[in-house]
C-alpha cells in the first residue's frame, strides 16, 4: 500500500502453519433476515478518488505481549470504531496470506473497508459479534432476485447456507454469495470447517478472493481490480478506498 509499511504482526506468524486453511463450508441453515433493514454500505460516503489511480495508505502497527493479535486489536479498537474481534479477524487473515501469497500484499485495512461496507463488522441489523467470531444471528442479506438494484441469481446451495430455496442471498460478515463461498471457502480460526458466519473464516476468503490471479494490492491496478471484483461498482470501490485509507491512516498514527 502506499506511503507507508505494513502491519508488523510478526510474533504471530510463527503461531500459523502453512496447510489446512482451506476447508470445507458448514451446512447452516440461518433466517434471512429482512429485506428492509438498511444496508451498511448506504451509510457510508464514497472517496473523491478515480478508480485504478491510487491505492489506500498502508497501515502499520507494532504488536507485543502473550497474545500480539489479540494485543493489537484492543488497542486499535476505540482509535478506528472496528470491534477488537473483527480487528483481529481481519489482522490474521492479512498474516495467513502473507505467507502464502507475498506478492499480493493483502492489507487488514482493505479487508475492514470490506467488513465495514457490507455488514458493518458483524454488525449488521443489530447483531453483535460474538468472541468466537459469530454474529449474535446469522447475517444473510437480501434476495438475489433481480428486483430494482439488485442482481438475479437463483439457488446454488439448495437454501443450505442462506435459508432461502429459490434465489441466492449473500450470507456472513463479508457478505459471499454460496456459490463463491463454495469456490473461496477458508477455515481462518483453524476449527477444522469453514463458515460464512465465522468471521476469521470469511475474513481469510475474502483475502483469498482478493488475490485471485496474482493481483498485487500494493499497486491501483490490482487493488482497484480486486475491490471491484468484489463487487463491480465504482461507488462500491469508493467507499472501500475513504474506509482502508482512514482504516491506515488511523492505525499508522497509533504508534
Amino acid at each position: 500500500m502506499r506511503f507507508v509499511g505494513r502491519i508488523l504482526l510478526v510474533a504471530l506468524a510463527v503461531l500459523i502453519a502453512a496447510g489446512g486453511f482451506w476447508l470445507l463450508r458448514v451446512a447452516i441453515v440461518p433466517t434471512p433476515s429482512p429485506a428492509t433493514v438498511e444496508i451498511p454500505a448506504t451509510q457510508v460516503a464514497a472517496a473523491q478518488v478515480e478508480p485504478g489511480s491510487v491505492v489506500p495508505a498502508g497501515p502499520q502497527a507494532a504488536v507485543s505481549g502473550a497474545d500480539p493479535l489479540a494485543a493489537w486489536a484492543q488497542r486499535l479498537a476505540g482509535p478506528t470504531g472496528i470491534p477488537a474481534r473483527a480487528l483481529a479477524a481481519y489482522g490474521n487473515a492479512e498474516l495467513v496470506v502473507r505467507t502464502t501469497a507475498p506478492g499480493c500484499h493483502l492489507s487488514w485495512a482493505t479487508l475492514a473497508g470490506i467488513g465495514r461496507v457490507e455488514s458493518n463488522h458483524g454488525q449488521w441489523a443489530g447483531a453483535e459479534l460474538a468472541e468466537d467470531g459469530r454474529p449474535s444471528r446469522p447475517i444473510v442479506g437480501v434476495p438475489l432476485d433481480g428486483s430494482a438494484g439488485v442482481r438475479s441469481i437463483p439457488d446454488t446451495d439448495g437454501g443450505a447456507l442462506d435459508g432461502d430455496t429459490g434465489v441466492d442471498r449473500a450470507v456472513g460478515p463479508m457478505q459471499f454469495i454460496p456459490s463463491t463461498w463454495r469456490a473461496w471457502s477458508a477455515d481462518g480460526n483453524s476449527d477444522g470447517r469453514g463458515d460464512p458466519q465465522q468471521i476469521d473464516d470469511a475474513a481469510l476468503a475474502a483475502g483469498r478472493y482478493l488475490c485471485a490471479g496474482g493481483r498485487d494490492l500494493a499497486t491501483a491496478p490490482g487493488w482497484w481490480a480486486g475491490v471491484l471484483s468484489y463487487n463491480n461498482s465504482v461507488p462500491y470501490g469508493q467507499r472501500v478506498f475513504g474506509l482502508a485509507d482512514r482504516y491506515a491512516r488511523t492505525a499508522a498514527g497509533q504508534r
